[in-house]
């Protein structure tokens, strides 16, 4: 489910801009070049992603402030780190094979 939220380039610009800090809807909306019921859709896949989390302030219960979860995104580079490894192990393998096969 991460990375199918993350697979859309308007989410990425999101979590890019999230990445700053804290923003309401709205302003994501604007910065992103998205209507509010565009955005609002957009917030939904990355709430139920576990990517974003919405906070209510104090001072004005009607508003939402998104923020980024950056453990999503820990766990997001742990899966790729072991892919990485993975490929490294299999390159490491082939190469081993072809100094072998060339010295033969």
């Amino acid at each position: 489910m991460l990375l199918e939220a993350l697979a859309d380039p308007t989410r990425q610009q999101v979590v890019q801009l999230l990445s700053l800090g804290p923003r309401r809807a709205g302003e994501l909306a604007s910065a992103s070049g998205t209507s509010a019921p565009t955005m609002s859709r957009h917030l939904r896949v990355l709430l139920e992603a576990g990517i974003v989390a919405d906070e209510r302030p104090p001072q004005d219960a009607r508003a939402r402030v998104f923020r980024l979860r950056p453990e999503s995104i820990v766990a997001l580079r742990a899966w790729l780190d072991q892919l990485q490894a993975h490929a490294d192990e299999q390159l490491a393998s082939f190469k081993r094979h072809v100094e072998r096969r060339g010295s033969a």
